[in-house]
This record gives C-alpha cells, structure tokens and sequence, in this order.
C-alpha cells in the first residue's frame, strides 16, 4: 500500500509540474560565458513554465563541484544543469577521481554551442598567430595561459595548440572564464583560448588580441579573425557546447516538460539574437540528438586528453 501511495504521489507530483522555482546549476562563477548563457535561457524558461528559475552558480573542479552537487540532488525536476564539455567527456577520463558518475545524470537537450578563440595581451608584440609561435619558441616555458579550471575546454584547447605549434609554456588554472580573463586583462597572463561571449568586448575595445578562431568558418563577429586552417593549424578545433541534463531518475514526463520548455526558449528569438550576436549558436535539440551528440564528442575528446597525456588529481 505505500508503495502504491508513493507512485500515485509521484504521478500527482508531476502532473502540476513545475509548482514551485526550478533551480539551474552552473559549474563556473558569475560573469563567464555559462552564466551568461543560463541567465538569458532561464529568463526566458521562467515565461514559458510560470515558475522563476533560479542560477546556482557552484564554481571550480572543473565543473565537478556542482555536477556532483545536482548528482546528489532530489529527482523532482526542480535541479536542472548546464553542463559543459568537461563534465560530460573529459573529466572522468582525465581525473582518478571523479565525484559523479554520468549515469547520475538523465540528458535533456543540446543546448549551445559555443567557438573559442585563441587571444593574447596586447602588450605582447605579435599581430598574428605566426608572429606568436615565433615569440613563443624564443621564450620557451616564459609564457603563461590561463583556463577556467584543469581539465576543461580552454586548458585542452591551449594544450591542444601548443602541441601542435610545437611550444612549451605555463597552464595556470583559474574558478572559471571570468576570474580568468580578469588576470588576463592585467597582464598576468599572455594568452589563452575563451568562448568568444566573453571575449565580444574586450577584442572589440582591443584590450585583448584575437589571432584566430577555432572554427571550420569565420565567424561574423569577428569577420577579421582567420580561422585555424588559415594559419596553418586546421586540427585545431574547438567546438564548445553545453547541454542540460536532471538527476537521472526525475521522471520520463517532468523531462520531456523540461526539455520542450528549454528548446524553446532556447529558439525563441530573444534568446537566440542575443547569444547569437556574442557568437553563441543555440540549438535545443531533442533528447535522443543529444545521446549521438555525446557519443560523438566523446570519442574525440577522450583521443585529445589521451594524446595531450594530461593527468589530474
């Protein structure tokens, strides 16, 4: 008999879904391209759902921090997370611990995605990527890039690239993109691979230099900026994403509610101008596009964390 009440309050439980404020986590801290991400997608979630959504932001761990605090989290639909790359690939791979694991996790959609740009400080005398290999190799190990934390996007992508140009230099990690960029802006670091959110108004103010875009195609924010096969690096590409996903047995119903809800959002015009002038694509894909989407990029982000031979505690 309380097995039956349970169900039949569960069924009840979902069927006035959502009854009270959704809580969106994010793994990085206030002001860096996922918190700017969530917050513009959420205003427009709280519209269509009637109920306020809420940033978490739980920065660090390379996201670990607040994937596992969503992991751990009640399976009622009112936890959602933006995840990046790094949960979702790269970390389990890369760590010898990990604090979740991705059957925690129940996919809802593919939410952006995202190119990077490789930039440097402008007090740096180099006008072009060619110019900065060259700078680099007569300085080896002088250099320092930073990254949004170990083990994600902007420190493989450095890696990545430094392989491929052949240079040695300094990885200093950072608790997320802003904090980052920050050091960046004062010279503490010389250069480093961002999601071009949050690099819009510094490259168009020239307080920081972009040489080139990770990307197949020029981007129209940056019509000057070639891409990596237009100097000579056309391996070097980086496509960032981040996804949504809810603790894995929130149920089936709550999830389809979930994910039509951000895929709408998500191709509402609002959304997609807003990100889309800071070179954020926006998808909103259905959740079985999302599982090929993960299986695909993890196949080759496992093969760049393998080839890099990078190993993190």
């Amino acid at each position: 008999m309380i097995a039956v009440a349970s169900a039949f309050a569960t069924a009840a439980a979902a069927q006035n879904y959502p009854a009270k404020p959704i809580r969106l986590v994010v793994g990085f801290p206030a002001g860096g391209p996922a918190d700017i991400i969530a917050r513009t997608t959420g205003q427009k979630l709280s519209e269509l759902l009637g109920q306020q959504v809420v940033i978490d932001n739980r920065g660090g761990a390379s996201g670990m921090i607040a994937a596992e605090n969503v992991a751990k989290s009640a399976p009622d639909g009112y936890t959602t997370h933006l995840a990046g790359v790094g949960v979702m690939t790269t970390n389990p791979v890369l760590y010898k611990k990990v604090p979740y694991a991705l059957s925690d996790f129940a996919l809802v959609t593919l939410a952006v995605k995202v190119p990077e740009a490789l930039v440097v400080h402008p007090a740096l005398p180099v006008k072009t990527t060619r110019e900065f290999i060259a700078l680099a190799k007569a300085r080896p190990g002088e250099l320092n890039y930073g990254s949004a934390g170990s083990g994600g996007v902007p420190h493989l992508a450095a890696e990545l690239f430094n392989t491929a140009a052949g240079i040695k230099a300094n990885h200093i990690p950072y608790k997320g993109a802003a904090p980052a960029v920050a050091d960046m802006l004062g010279g503490h670091t010389q250069y480093g691979f961002w999601d071009t959110p949050i690099l819009v108004p510094h490259v168009g103010s020239g307080k920081l230099r972009a040489l080139f875009i990770a990307t197949a195609n020029r981007w129209q924010g940056f019509p000057s900026v070639p891409t990596s096969a237009e100097v000579g690096l056309p391996a070097v590409i980086i496509d960032n994403w981040y996804c949504i996903v809810v603790p894995a047995a929130t149920p089936k119903n709550i999830i389809a509610q979930l994910q039509g809800a951000f895929a709408k959002a998500l191709q509402s015009p609002e959304v997609r101008d807003r990100l889309g002038a800071q070179g954020v694509v926006t998808v909103g894909s259905t959740t079985e596009e999302m599982v090929t989407h993960l299986k695909v990029e993890t196949e080759k982000w496992v093969r760049v964390a393998k080839a890099t031979g990078i190993s993190l505690d």
